[in-house]
């Protein structure tokens, strides 16, 4: 029997900690009575570049809002009003119902841009790390006493 502790499950729903999988699987996993809508994408575009792709097709600009509070990305997705269309559907598969993402963001995760194009809403994050947060190089000088007294 193994004592370790796995601080994986820790670790789920965050970008920025390169656990990508997880993400993916827990999103799934937690989404309301296991609904996939809308799917999307996390990529990584670098060492510090990120990009989440949400498939809205049917949603206008003024439809979606993002929105981070607390290290939380939060996209939602609004249904738009019908009442002014005449339109009988015959065969309605583009769905364009509410929806609602929620994605952790690691430290130093900041959100730099979104567009929608060609029904496709690109979320681009980068990581920025402030200088007193960066790892320090402390020289190590062999002659000198670090103390004089």
């Amino acid at each position: 029997m193994s004592t370790a502790f796995s601080m994986a499950p820790l670790f789920r729903q965050s970008i920025g900690f390169d656990r990508f999988n997880d993400l993916f699987e827990s999103a799934l996993r937690s989404n309301e009575a296991g609904s996939s809508y809308p799917p999307y994408n996390v990529e990584k575009h670098g060492d510090d570049q990120y990009r989440i792709v949400i498939a809205a097709a049917g949603f206008h600009e003024e439809d979606l809002e993002l929105q981070v509070e607390r290290g939380v990305l939060t996209v939602v997705g609004g249904k738009r009003e019908r009442s002014a269309e005449n339109v009988t559907y015959l065969h309605q598969g583009i769905a364009q119902r509410g929806f609602k993402l929620s994605f952790r963001l690691a430290d130093h995760i900041e959100v730099k841009a979104a567009s929608l194009i060609n029904g496709l809403l690109h979320v681009d994050l980068v990581r920025i790390v402030p200088e007193e947060a960066k790892a320090k190089r402390i020289p190590i000088n062999g002659l000198q006493p670090a103390l004089q007294s």
